[in-house]
């Protein structure tokens, strides 16, 4: 089958899914339907022929069908919940989950639909909006290898490195490590940068020096430098809430596996100060206003 024969569907056309979708549509050679709950990127999506339909249209009608979600936990309603993919999508049809969701439900939603004859992957995307809307992205999948042959292509529309991480579940596990290990990062610039201003070194010339030396990183320039020197944290990003779901997975598979993340437990105490400073919608890297607001009245 030519990807000119095959229906794909989307589900799921936010910050990241949105641009996603269309370099699908555009590039792939696929006819595309997407389901969303908000209209609004969906007529945008109109003009690069995605085909806004019923999730029971999309089920009937896509042979495969990405998620690109808020959390696991939507992405297991959407998929195992009462009307969901499980139910509507026949035997030998591929879902693949672009969402950042947890091993558990990872593979227990795997469980649950391979029961029925559906094949799943797990793909969850990394990088910013700005890679999604360039095609730029990174992608760890987990697959078996004929499942991740099959789908790669699509993946390739929007991404410029894709890993085959292992079977299901390995995808999500690169992806939350990586998670983890940015946001500690980000979290060590946010102490940095509140302890410089205070003792007279203002955060834009302490990480221009880091970039010289060994503290650079892509947290620096794209963290430190772009938002939390600036003090810039728009909403339209990935938020301080969403780095705390991440960061839960990470310790909760490190519980599972034998792992105390010191590291990662500390993070999400700071993430949660934030969140109840009500930052919780800003930026993730706004987890540096908790440290510019120690002290003050």
């Amino acid at each position: 089958m030519t990807n000119q024969q095959v229906v794909v569907g989307f589900i799921g056309v936010g910050v990241m899914g949105e641009p996603i979708c269309r370099h699908i549509a555009t590039k792939s050679g696929a006819r595309v339907l997407a389901f969303d709950t908000n209209p609004e990127p969906l007529q945008r999506l109109a003009a690069h022929n995605v085909q806004a339909v019923s999730m029971e249209t999309l089920a009937d009608q896509a042979s495969i069908v990405f998620l690109s979600l808020p959390s696991g936990e939507v992405m297991q309603q959407v998929v195992t919940g009462a009307g969901g993919l499980a139910e509507r999508l026949s035997a030998g049809k591929t879902i693949v989950d672009l969402s950042t969701s947890s091993v558990d439900v990872t593979l227990e939603t795997a469980r649950r639909v391979q029961e029925k004859g559906i094949v799943f992957a797990d793909a969850p995307v990394m990088r910013t909006r700005a890679a999604a809307e360039a095609g730029t992205l990174a992608v760890p999948v987990g697959a078996d290898a004929d499942v991740f042959a099959r789908i790669e292509p699509f993946i390739r529309t929007f991404a410029s490195d894709i890993t085959h991480a292992g079977g299901i579940s390995a995808g999500q596990v690169v992806k939350i490590l990586n998670n983890m290990v940015l946001y500690e990062t980000v979290l060590a610039l946010a102490e940095a940068a509140a302890i410089g201003r205070r003792a007279g070194v203002q955060p834009d010339v302490l990480f221009q020096a880091f970039s010289t030396g060994s503290a650079d990183s892509f947290a620096l320039r794209n963290h430190g430098m772009k938002a939390i020197a600036p003090q810039v944290f728009p909403e339209k990003a990935f938020p301080v809430t969403y780095a705390r779901k991440d960061i839960s997975y990470a310790v909760a598979l490190g519980e599972q596996v034998g792992v105390d993340a010191t590291g990662a437990r500390n993070l999400i105490a700071t993430l949660e100060k934030a969140i109840e400073a009500g930052h919780g919608d800003k930026y993730a890297p706004a987890i540096s206003l908790v440290f510019e607001a120690q002290g003050r009245g």
